[in-house]
Order: structure tokens, then C-alpha cells, then sequence
């Protein structure tokens, strides 16, 4: 299972890349591999406003459907398009394969998220 350092994770296992006031968004390796084939994307549409730890998306799998929380409160200003149409590129490349990029409300909010090490605990258990 690959997990990146520099990156900021939920415990709802999405991760988090900041660049200035931007927070771009996926699901990791860990939620992937969970999931099994991802078959289906739902994402949210540009200039949705969302909640911290709010459904902002859905993954489906041969197994089952997942909603994504976003785990910073924001202003959606991309969305990966790429997703809708090739759903199952989450399961070559979590990291690689972004789902959204948020403006961020609050930036404090990353200091409650884990950095690699952390979640790589979590993901033991």
C-alpha cells in the first residue's frame, strides 16, 4: 500500500495536497484497495460550497458505494472531468488521480488532518 509523505490524511481516508489557499482531494491506495474495481464517479459540481467531513462525492465499486468526505471546508474550483468517464483510474493510481481542488475556507483545518506517518498507523489496525 502506498502512502505519500507531504500529503495531509482523514481518518475517512481521502488525502489532501495544499498549494497556497488550494486543497486538491482523492481517495488513497488504502480506500481503493478497499473499494475493489471502481465501476462509477460522482462528483460535485465548480462553485460548490461544502462542508468540512461533507459528502462531496461517490465511489462505486463491484463491491459497494462509498460516499467522500471533503476534509477541509471549501469552494470547489476543479474537478477531476477525467474521473466520470475512466472511473477505474482511481484503481491504477489513487494519488495520480485527484477528485477535486478546493478553495479553503479555513486553512487551520489541515492542522486536524494526519501526516503519513500517522495514517500509516491507522491503516494497520
Amino acid at each position: 500500500m502506498k502512502i505519500i509523505e507531504g500529503l495531509k490524511y482523514s481518518k475517512d481516508h481521502e488525502w489532501v495536497k495544499v498549494e497556497g489557499n488550494l486543497a486538491t482531494v482523492g481517495i488513497t491506495d488504502y480506500a481503493q484497495h478497499s473499494l475493489g474495481d471502481i465501476v462509477f464517479v460522482e462528483l460535485p459540481e465548480i462553485g460548490d460550497v461544502i462542508g468540512k467531513e461533507e459528502a462531496f462525492g461517490v465511489v462505486e465499486s463491484v463491491k459497494a458505494a462509498s460516499d467522500i468526505y471533503l476534509p477541509v471546508s471549501g469552494t470547489v474550483v476543479k474537478i477531476n472531468e477525467a474521473l466520470v468517464d475512466e472511473p477505474e483510474l482511481l484503481n491504477t493510481d489513487a494519488f495520480e488521480n485527484w477528485m477535486v481542488c478546493v478553495e479553503m475556507d479555513d486553512p487551520a483545518q489541515l492542522d486536524e488532518l494526519m501526516d503519513a506517518a500517522k495514517y500509516d498507523t491507522i491503516c494497520q489496525d
